[in-house]
C-alpha cells in the first residue's frame, strides 16, 4: 500500500477540491496540516479550497435561481423566517453573498435563498469569489498553524493521520449530516 503522505501528494488538491464543494471546514483545516507537512503547496491547497467553495456555492445559487421557491417550500424551516432571510438578502445583498459562507447552519441554504432573492448573477459571482478566497485562506492557514501546534504535541505527524484522518473524516461526516437534520 502506497504511503499516505505519496496519496496525499498525488489526490490531495482534487480531494480538496471536490470536499470543499460540499464541506469546507474540515477538508481545508486538513489541507493546510498537509502544507505544513510539505506535501502540498499552501498556496495550491488555498486555491483549490476556495475553488472548490465558489463552485459548490455557485451551483446552489443557480439551482435557487432555477427552483428556488419550489425548494425554499420544501425545507423544514420556518417560512418566516426563510422570508426574513430573504429581505435580509435583497437589502444587503453584497454582504450576503461574500459573508453567507461564515455563517453557521446558513452554508447550504444561503446560496438558495440568494439565488432566489433576485441578486444578480455577476454580483453572486464576484462577491461569491471574494468570500471564497477570504474563506480559504483564513481556514487553509489556521490548518497549516494548527499542523505547527500538532507537530510539536504529538511529533511525527505522518505516523498519527493514520488516526487522525478517519476522525476527521467521521467528524466532516457528522457536521455534514447535524447541518442536514437543521434545514
Amino acid at each position: 500500500m502506497p504511503d499516505l503522505s505519496v496519496l496525499i501528494q498525488h489526490y490531495g488538491y482534487i480531494a480538496i477540491l471536490v470536499g470543499c464543494l460540499f464541506e469546507g471546514e474540515t477538508v481545508t483545516i486538513l489541507g493546510g496540516i498537509s502544507a505544513h507537512q510539505g506535501w502540498l503547496s499552501l498556496p495550491g491547497v488555498i486555491f483549490f479550497a476556495g475553488l472548490g467553495g465558489a463552485l459548490g456555492d455557485l451551483t446552489l445559487f443557480l439551482l435557487g435561481r432555477r427552483y428556488g421557491e419550489r425548494l425554499l417550500a420544501r425545507l423544514k424551516r420556518d417560512p418566516a423566517r426563510i422570508e426574513a432571510l430573504r429581505d435580509r438578502v435583497r437589502r444587503h445583498q453584497d454582504l450576503a453573498v461574500f459573508g453567507v459562507r461564515f455563517l453557521y447552519g446558513l452554508r447550504l441554504v444561503g446560496p438558495l435563498v440568494i439565488g432566489a432573492s433576485g441578486v444578480g448573477l455577476w454580483r453572486f459571482v464576484l462577491f461569491n469569489l471574494l468570500g471564497a478566497a477570504t474563506w480559504a485562506t483564513l481556514f487553509v492557514v489556521g490548518g497549516y498553524l494548527f499542523g505547527t501546534v500538532l507537530a510539536r504535541v504529538l511529533g511525527d505527524l505522518e505516523h498519527h493521520l493514520l488516526w487522525l484522518l478517519p476522525l476527521a473524516a467521521a467528524l466532516a461526516l457528522f457536521i455534514g449530516w447535524m447541518r442536514r437534520r437543521r434545514i
